[in-house]
């Protein structure tokens, strides 16, 4: 690898380029197979994410207020794996209450947003996930477009530039970087689309991935500002190259309720590009 990839713009390069090898076949293996394995994967991520929230809010999961945010979210992803998904929402706005109340020195508004911010996209996920007849190929084409929106930004922004997009959330964010990962969400949208359904309509799906990638490049930046607000670059060091799993499923955590709300409205057994 050139000397370049290494220093400069492209000096974190190998580490997301390794970590994604090792990562992406796991998590597609987990939706390929059925909605047990990707709840357990989800049960795994949102521990994760709450404990990085918690931590961000300078708390700890093992003793209140802080352990309200996993038991939260965890609650609310059995209720939705159970079959009542609009129970697990309602468990997670009575403990974000709960959580509020009880902030104890933390910042509340925060440890409570946790509650709902990560609780909701892990039951849209559960829901999404769980459509027998397309549960699969929805989840498979929304992680494609978020992961092609955030890969294009990272190689287009690096490569041409030019003006800031948020210069006061996101020094690092250009409007090259957005509009690459515009293009990058579509393109890699259509060929998914075909590929899961060579029937399906190529510029529907076009649209959708692009409205998925705007919500995930804006998933991107919210995160960014809570990272900013909290005065911290990463929100843990658990993924070499990326950070946390907040920096890495930002955007997830905003497409998600997004495109499980779209599979709402199709209904059941529809692919989200129909």
């Amino acid at each position: 690898m050139s000397a370049t990839a290494t220093t400069g713009p492209w000096r974190d390069l190998r580490k997301r380029l390794t970590t994604a090898a090792l990562l992406l076949p796991a998590a597609i293996a987990c939706i390929w197979l059925g909605a047990h394995w990707f709840n357990a994967l989800l049960a795994l991520c949102v521990a994760g994410l709450a404990w990085e929230w918690v931590r961000m809010c300078g708390g700890s999961t093992r003793a209140m207020p802080g352990m309200l945010v996993p038991l939260g979210v965890l609650g609310g992803g059995a209720l939705a794996v159970l079959g009542m998904p609009l129970l697990g929402l309602l468990a997670l706005l009575v403990v974000a209450a709960l959580a509020h109340r009880n902030a104890a020195g933390l910042p509340a508004w925060f440890l409570a947003a946790g509650v709902l911010y990560i609780g909701a996209a892990g039951i849209a996920l559960m829901e999404l996930r769980h459509d027998n007849a397309a549960g699969r190929e929805n989840v498979l084409f929304l992680f494609a477009v978020v992961w092609a929106s955030d890969s294009a930004a990272y190689v287009a922004g690096r490569a041409f530039g030019g003006p800031k997009l948020a210069p006061s959330i996101s020094p690092g964010k250009t409007w090259s970087g957005a509009a690459g990962g515009l293009v990058g969400a579509m393109l890699v949208g259509v060929i998914a689309a075909w590929w899961m359904e060579p029937a399906g309509s190529e510029i529907r799906a076009a649209l959708v991935a692009g409205a998925l990638g705007v919500v995930s490049q804006a998933g991107d930046l919210l995160e960014s500002w809570i990272k900013r607000r909290f005065g911290v670059k990463d929100s843990s060091q658990l993924i070499p190259g990326h950070g946390g799993l907040l920096d890495r499923l930002d955007g997830v955590l905003a497409a998600a309720p997004a495109a499980a709300l779209l599979s709402i409205i199709l209904g059941l057994g529809v692919h989200l590009w129909r």
